[in-house]
């Protein structure tokens, strides 16, 4: 039986996530971000907390707003939330075993547990390259 890359396997979530996030309002319009995840050539937008602030309140993933095509809705309308967060030091089995357990194929990497603020983006995709590169 195959196994997964020793990247994967010995990895960290710093070493493969994408550093930096693309996000949106609440309120913003499913065009827009459509429109933002074309432009960017991404399969999620981090759609930030109501009142202001600096937190991450849920995830808009490309499969999200599939499913909202035709609704009228906006990014806070579909968006899955709570967000699922791991640590650049938190491992990839760890990352993987989140994905699973959350069904998610995204997790917002916080700078570390006591300060949530978003630094990147580890995506199911991520893990499949690794696993694609090292087997």
């Amino acid at each position: 039986m195959p196994t997964a890359s020793s990247e994967v396997t010995n990895g960290t979530v710093g070493d493969l996530m994408t550093a930096g996030i693309l996000t949106c309002s609440p309120s913003a319009p499913l065009r827009t971000v459509a429109r933002m995840m074309a432009t960017h050539r991404v399969h999620a937008i981090v759609v930030f907390g109501h009142q202001d602030t600096l937190l991450p309140w849920g995830v808009v993933s490309d499969l999200d707003l599939v499913g909202a095509i035709d609704s009228g809705a906006n990014a806070g309308a579909i968006a899955a939330s709570p967000v699922v967060t791991v640590t650049a030091d938190d491992t990839l089995i760890c990352a993987a075993q989140l994905m699973r357990e959350h069904s998610t194929a995204h997790l917002i990497v916080v700078a570390d547990a006591a300060s949530p603020i978003p630094i990147g983006v580890l995506s199911s995709l991520d893990l499949v390259r690794a696993v694609a590169e090292g087997g």
